[in-house]
């Protein structure tokens, strides 16, 4: 749903996950989000979750940092422990290499960062260990699913749609269960006003909303 609105949580982490008795799972604090659209600082998501994307400093990223985050908490519930528990953002860095092997040329070249490209060529050799053997006892589909999500390129990262169809979880997949939404517009907050004037519009704003039940209702 927040995908589809444009809108990047940059803050799933196991606190940020709401759970109830009848297994009901909400997404907590947005005060993170923000739009696709918009310039983004590497000053996001609790570190152990952050995506390498954003340790690189890579000032666009996309909604693939979420699906990140997520396999970093679907990793954790399999082992029952952080997988990257980085002390800095460099410890970060050399925890998931450790795990997803050095990266390609082609992968360093993406990096806009001049130092971080050198860093990382730098570093020695080191192949992506077997998931089979490091998540051992888990589900083969589970494990395949997990790679997909921990995937070091954004690129070629599975979307959220991907992983909906995933055979590990496709058997709870139900559209009809799964709503999609507009694009947020975001324009609201980008306005350059005072004090007087924030209240107007945000008064006006108020006064004027009528949610889409009522609207049809009314006919408007």
């Amino acid at each position: 749903y927040l995908h589809s609105a444009d809108i990047i949580h940059r803050d799933l982490k196991p606190n940020n996950i709401g759970v109830n008795q009848n297994v009901e799972l909400k997404i907590l604090d947005f005060g993170l989000a923000r739009c696709h659209s918009e310039e983004m600082t590497g000053y996001v998501v609790c570190r152990w979750y952050r995506a390498p994307e954003i340790i690189l400093n890579w000032m666009h990223y996309n909604q693939k940092v979420d699906i990140w985050s997520v396999g970093c908490i679907f990793g954790e519930m399999i082992t029952r422990k952080p997988l990257f528990k980085g002390a800095d953002h460099i410890d970060q860095l050399n925890k998931i290499l450790n795990l997803v092997g050095k990266p390609s040329e082609e992968f360093i070249q993406k990096i806009a960062s001049k130092d971080a490209q050198t860093y990382i060529r730098k570093l020695p050799k080191t192949k992506k260990q077997d998931y089979r053997k490091y998540f051992a006892g888990a589900n083969e589909q589970a494990i395949d699913l997990l790679e997909r999500m921990l995937d070091l390129d954004p690129d070629s990262r599975i979307t959220i749609d991907g992983a909906l169809q995933h055979p590990y979880i496709v058997q709870y997949h139900d559209p009809e269960d799964e709503p999609t939404a507009a694009h947020f517009d975001s324009s609201f907050e980008g306005q350059n006003l005072n004090m007087d004037g924030w209240r107007k519009l945000v008064y006006d704003t108020v006064v004027n909303f009528k949610p889409k039940n009522v609207q049809k209702e009314t006919g408007d």
